[in-house]
């Protein structure tokens, strides 16, 4: 099991790059089957999802336009409890299919804030497409459409997944030591 530093912490391996790919792959198709013939908006959040939006969208072989919102909850490696926008909804999405694309959905705090917030710009429908899912954590009820992996309440980083700003880069996914 490889062992990284990201500033005063240690993290191991816990997905690998392989694992996220052929992961990825899937999750493309099953989104291509449940949209085929129809034309996608993928909304990614940002800053983290932005590996993974990269690679979901190469997976879907459907007609497709990106956009991209960031909001914020996180401060260092604890949720602040408050949701932050920073980067707007777009508007061109009336009407249309979106595929909201997240990093990770732990307390479903800033999912819910974003599908409120989406609700009033009317798109067709609404899905939500994230690589990771913290269950245990997760205090709402609405619906996760794709699901890379269920993974345990544990701090998180690597593919585009930060500790404090840094540990995006890693091709892997890793979670804190506990030694």
């Amino acid at each position: 099991m490889k062992k990284i530093q990201i500033k005063d912490k240690f993290f191991e391996t816990y997905l690998s790059k392989e694992q996220l790919e052929h992961r990825i792959q899937e999750l493309g198709a099953q989104i291509a089957t449940d949209f085929e013939g129809e034309e996608l908006v993928l909304l990614g959040v940002l800053n983290g999802s932005f590996l993974f939006l990269a690679d979901l969208v190469r997976a879907i072989p459907l007609p497709m336009t990106c956009e991209f919102i960031k909001i914020s909850s996180y401060s260092g490696m604890e949720s602040t409890g408050k949701v932050t926008e920073v980067i707007g909804i777009p508007t061109a999405i009336a009407g249309k299919n979106v595929v909201i694309v997240e990093d990770i959905v732990d307390t479903g705090r800033s999912m819910a804030y974003l599908l409120e917030q989406l609700a009033t710009f009317s798109p067709k429908r609404v899905a939500i497409a994230t690589l990771l899912f913290k269950k245990e954590a997760f205090s709402f009820n609405y619906p996760l459409d794709y699901v890379g992996f269920e993974i345990p309440n544990k701090f998180v980083v690597g593919f585009g997944l930060d500790y404090d700003g840094a540990g995006r880069n890693y091709p892997e996914i890793y979670q804190l030591s506990i030694s």
